[in-house]
């Protein structure tokens, strides 16, 4: 099993920004890519950003040039750096973990992002 912890998140005006965490703990070694996905009201969950156990990363067009995903300190912590933050970036963003040897693809807790004058 494995358990993703997010911290970060909040309420910031236009153009602020915010940093979301991501620390997985438990059986790690499955894990192949960790990504972020987000789900604002009456709108589908969609993929922000991930990155590979090879460290390619993807982003949404939406995000590119204003997030940045990075590694901590272990390969088991993600961080996302969200700059110039727009009223359509509120959401509540999941952190996800998945690999092929994995049972199962594993959900955080959910931080809410909220973008507002």
């Amino acid at each position: 099993q494995v358990e993703l912890v997010e911290s970060g998140g909040g309420s910031v005006q236009p153009g602020g920004s915010l940093r979301l965490s991501c620390v997985a703990s438990g059986d790690t070694n499955c894990i192949s890519a960790m990504e972020w996905y987000r789900q604002a009201p009456g709108k589908e969950r969609e993929l922000v950003t991930a990155i590979t156990s090879t460290d390619n990363i993807y982003y949404t067009d939406s995000v590119k040039g204003r997030f940045t995903l990075s590694r901590g300190n272990t390969r088991n912590t993600v961080h996302l750096q969200m700059n110039s933050l727009k009223p359509e970036d509120t959401a509540v963003y999941y952190c996800n973990a998945h690999g092929h040897s994995c049972p199962q693809d594993y959900w955080g807790q959910g931080s809410q992002v909220t973008v507002s004058s």
